[in-house]
């Protein structure tokens, strides 16, 4: 009775973590959150598994890891990082830079 118990909180934490996981826009056919679903629904599923998945929604490497400003802006060209996140909201919502931009190397 104990172990249904628990496999049931866990399927209910796994199916939250699935439903407030955010859409990829550039995989639309690929999304973790499909995962996620298929993983509550597995009958061997695990606490640590609902603890990874919950690892991951919150962010926790990026906060127990933190990236240096060395590393986000280096010296041979500091806006690299910026630029890239840049042109991935830019294409997500898909806006493009001209042609003349991507030939002159202008941002």
């Amino acid at each position: 009775m104990a172990a249904t118990q628990t496999s049931s909180k866990l399927v209910k934490q796994m199916n939250g973590i699935a439903a407030t996981w955010t859409k990829d826009p550039f995989r639309p056919n690929l999304q973790l959150k499909t995962l996620w679903q298929s993983l509550a629904t597995h009958p061997r599923l695990t606490a640590q598994s609902v603890r990874a998945a919950r690892f991951l929604q919150d962010n926790e490497m990026y906060k127990q890891y933190p990236l240096s400003k060395k590393t986000l802006y280096p010296a041979s060209s500091p806006a690299h990082y910026d630029r890239l996140v840049e042109a991935f909201e830019k294409s997500a919502k898909g806006i493009a830079r001209p042609w003349w931009k991507v030939f002159f190397g202008i941002w």
